[in-house]
């Protein structure tokens, strides 16, 4: 049944005549006949009684009238809402990303986004690049701010990759350190017999991987799993550690910040990924657009 029946029979019902209510739905009498006809058909029940003086709706036609305005309205109200979904007024976004990501990357990034479209729901997860990709693969997520070393590119093919940045390698020191006032950038051959804060157990799957893939060898005195646990013993005078460009404005103050060689440590990839093969949304749109504006912004 076409819900184009139920929109002329409650025009019909609502203004009591076929001729007046063909009039507001720039329809000919006949045509409104007609539809009545096929409705009535549809339901196999008389819907209106044709009086010398417009309709009277009949008991199955009082019924059905009741019932076609809930279906109409919630069409109207499903259309309006689509149409808002369309134009990001409204609607929901969900962002995962990696630890670093969230220093200022991703919240300022979001923050566009709310002050554009201040009705919508937001909701961002923290983790590993491995386990924010499964979430977006498996619907959890709609966009995931993910990172990868550049000698071990990301291929998957479950993924589109919106490329935001090459990320930089800071070596972070006690500002007491011999190489604290250093200009330009460290080579690992200096940093090789310096005391380390690892961010795990197996340095080998932290940021200190990649230079051990080309031979650097740690001397890893202290691990510690979080990023303020990590400074603090560096600015304790404990050791270094690597930090990524993204999180510099998170360093405290008693902190050196110097920029390891990128010919020997570089740049790890930074991505947007989204769900390949997917419209986007127009908010997971707006999301990328202000990533990428906030990259531009970035010191």
């Amino acid at each position: 049944m076409q819900t184009e029946l139920l929109r002329v029979f409650r025009e019909v019902a609502h203004r009591g005549s076929i001729t007046t209510a063909a009039r507001a739905l720039r329809y000919t009498q006949s045509t409104v006949s007609r539809q009545i006809a096929a409705l009535e058909l549809e339901f196999g029940a008389r819907l209106l009684d044709r009086m010398p003086r417009g309709i009277a709706l009949t008991e199955e036609g009082r019924v059905l009238l009741g019932h076609a305005e809930m279906i109409l309205t919630r069409l109207d109200d499903a259309r309006r809402d689509v149409h808002a979904i369309a134009d990001a007024s409204m609607g929901r976004l969900r962002v995962a990303a990696f630890a670093t990501a969230m220093v200022t990357l991703v919240p300022r990034a979001l923050a566009r986004v709310k002050i554009t479209f201040p009705a919508v729901e937001l909701s961002l997860v923290e983790g590993l690049s491995a386990r924010l990709i499964e979430q977006l693969v498996t619907d959890e997520a709609d966009v995931a701010v993910i990172s990868c070393a550049a000698d071990q590119p990301i291929n998957d093919a479950r993924l589109e990759l919106h490329h935001l940045l090459d990320e930089q390698l800071l070596v972070a020191l006690p500002l007491g350190h011999p190489l604290a006032g250093a200009a330009g950038t460290v080579g690992l051959a200096a940093l090789a017999d310096q005391p380390w804060v690892a961010g795990g157990i197996r340095p080998q799957e932290s940021l200190l991987a990649i230079g051990m893939r080309h031979g650097f060898e740690p001397r890893i005195d202290f691990v510690a799993n979080e990023w303020f646990a990590k400074l603090g013993l560096v600015a304790a005078g404990f050791g270094i550690t690597l930090l990524p460009a993204l999180a510099a404005r998170a360093a405290p103050p008693d902190l050196a910040l110097l920029g390891v060689d990128p010919d020997e440590m570089p740049p790890r990839k930074v991505y947007a990924a989204t769900p390949a093969g997917r419209t986007r949304s127009a908010l997971t749109e707006a999301f990328l657009s202000a990533l990428r504006a906030e990259v531009q912004y970035q010191p």
